[in-house]
């Protein structure tokens, strides 16, 4: 992309002359800090505006004498534009933003450098506290940048600054791990069965063609790992020069997170974690047990809720024969994406139909009604869910990343029958054809075949064990991650804070406001959080429709 080229910059070598510039730089910037007490925002607007005086340092690309592999060169942050995102992000017209350098991987002499967008969104208050906060989004794979604006309105920086960095291989970092290839078939597959075998062949070749072009690209996709992950994290704290900072993450970036804490401790103050993903439970089949709590959960507040139970009595009984009467009899129809547009074809079948639901692509309150519209003939709402996939933002996502996760943490160790087994205790009666492919992830075991990353199951399948004061956050409604995985999380943090805000599915601080107070009060005093809203909370009333 254009955009990307004028953000990313070059990563060749600088002339000499910037050296006596640069050590005046360092000189004033270490007279700086040793004048007394900074706070932390002066401390990290310090830091950045030492690394914009001094320059970049030369590069290490040059051959090393003798023909030695070179010296793997030491982070450096390197200050530049803020990504120019399709729709402009208020909070980046005051950060301050810039590039990470790192090596590739770590453990091979003499690996080509990248680098890694980030951006520092100051607080919003007059006096911000001394401890940032730093973002790990989910994923792996997704734009981070995007998830600003839910940051910012969900308080992140209110009291103190946000510091934000896509992870390796994202959008807007040098490689960005986008496969195109993908995109397309995503676009293209909500008018296939969810299990065909058209669906299949297509998917296992775009896979193979960007997998292809990655690595001819030079691209090791051995390094596109939560070890590296969360090395870049430790390393930009470092690079910025902050003592102390709290991070935040969701999803993905919760296994991230724990991983960091496990692996860097240094430097950090307070976790908090929301949507959990310990690390020694994700696995595939592990899938399973989170779509059928989600799910479940949904219906028992249904059953709960005296409208609800009155008009949907049946529901799992319902969703189970929807099931089976779609994967026996698929339906095809023209539905409208929900943003708009010409209608796509669509193709609901069992898979889809399951799919959808752990998805969250019809919200919680309304899905008591889905369920009922589609048992009475009425496919529309599930068919328009479907049909906003066929609109892809293509090369948003780094599915290099993924993909590179996915086959070298979570898939080693099962196989196709233990997610078929899985499936099975979770949903019993289902069809086989359904359970045969975990949630979201459709014949992930070929997928990982053609990507062909190493087992790193041994080194990221580990507990964290902690004594930093921790706070996991849980949706009741989460079908992704399971709230009642929380507790693994908490067993080996001795100091964690768990709570669970009913009615929320997958990333559950923007969609609540209490979760916001709680996150806001824990950061604040990490030891004593005011967990005192989360009484009393119940989920929104269900959408009942008439008979």
């Amino acid at each position: 992309m254009a955009e990307q080229g004028n953000n990313v910059g070059s990563l060749s070598s600088v002339r000499k002359s910037g050296r006596s510039a640069r050590t005046r730089a360092h000189r004033r910037c270490a007279r700086r800090r040793s004048r007394g007490a900074f706070t932390m925002a002066a401390v990290v607007a310090t830091t950045l505006a030492c690394l914009g005086a001094a320059g970049p340092i030369p590069s290490t690309a040059g051959s090393p004498p003798s023909g030695k592999p070179r010296p793997i060169a030491p982070p450096r942050f390197i200050p530049g534009p803020c990504p120019k995102t399709p729709q402009p992000i208020a909070a980046l017209s005051t950060a301050r933003c810039g590039f990470l350098e790192v090596p590739e991987n770590r453990a091979r002499p003499g690996s080509r450098t990248i680098r890694l967008a980030a951006a520092v969104i100051p607080a919003t208050s007059a006096k911000p506290s001394e401890h940032p906060v730093v973002f790990m989004a989910g994923g792996p794979g997704g734009e981070t940048f995007d998830d600003i604006p839910f940051l910012v309105d969900s308080g992140l920086n209110r009291d103190r600054a946000l510091i934000i960095m896509a992870q390796r291989g994202n959008l807007y970092d040098q490689p960005n791990l986008a496969c195109p290839e993908l995109d397309r078939f995503y676009a293209q597959y909500v008018g296939l069965g969810y299990d065909s075998p058209q669906a299949k062949r297509l998917l296992l070749d775009s896979v193979k063609e960007c997998r292809n072009r990655l690595a001819a690209d030079g691209t090791d996709l051995s390094a596109y790992n939560t070890t590296e992950n969360a090395a870049d994290f430790a390393d930009l704290r470092t690079a910025l020069g902050i003592p102390q900072w709290n991070v935040y993450g969701y999803s993905y970036g919760s296994d991230l997170a724990l991983t960091y804490l496990r692996k860097h401790p240094k430097g950090i103050r307070a976790l908090a974690i929301d949507s959990v993903t310990p690390p020694q439970i994700a696995t595939l089949p592990w899938t399973w047990s989170s779509a059928r709590e989600g799910i479940e959960n949904l219906f028992e507040a249904c059953a709960a809720e005296p409208a609800c139970k009155s008009r949907y009595p049946n529901l799992r009984r319902t969703l189970t024969e929807q099931v089976r009467r779609l994967e026996a009899q698929p339906l095809t129809l023209n539905a409208r994406p929900p943003g708009g547009g010409d209608p796509v074809k669509v193709v609901l079948d069992g898979g889809a139909l399951l799919n959808l639901l752990v998805a969250n692509a019809v919200k919680p309150p309304d899905v008591p009604a889905a369920i009922d519209e589609l048992a009475h003939g009425r496919p529309e709402r599930f068919a328009q869910a479907r049909a906003a996939d066929s609109v892809q933002v293509v090369g948003q996502t780094a599915h290099g990343l993924t993909e590179s996760v996915a086959c070298g943490e979570w898939v080693p160790g099962s196989t196709p029958s233990d997610v078929l087994k899985a499936g099975r205790r979770a949903f019993p009666g289902w069809p086989d054809t359904v359970l045969a492919q975990a949630p979201q992830l459709p014949f992930q075991h070929q997928v990982c075949r053609i990507w062909d990353v190493p087992d790193r199951t041994s080194a990221q399948r580990v507990a964290t064990v902690s004594a930093v004061p921790a706070l996991i956050i849980s949706g009741t409604f989460d079908t992704k991650t399971g709230a009642s995985w929380a507790r693994t999380a908490a067993r080996t943090l001795s100091r964690s804070t768990s709570v669970q805000i009913p009615g929320i599915g997958h990333w559950v601080v923007p969609q609540s406001p209490c979760a916001q107070r709680v996150l806001a009060s824990f950061l604040a005093r990490p030891t004593a959080p005011d967990t005192a809203c989360v009484a009393g909370l119940t989920p929104k009333p269900f959408t009942i429709n008439p008979k």
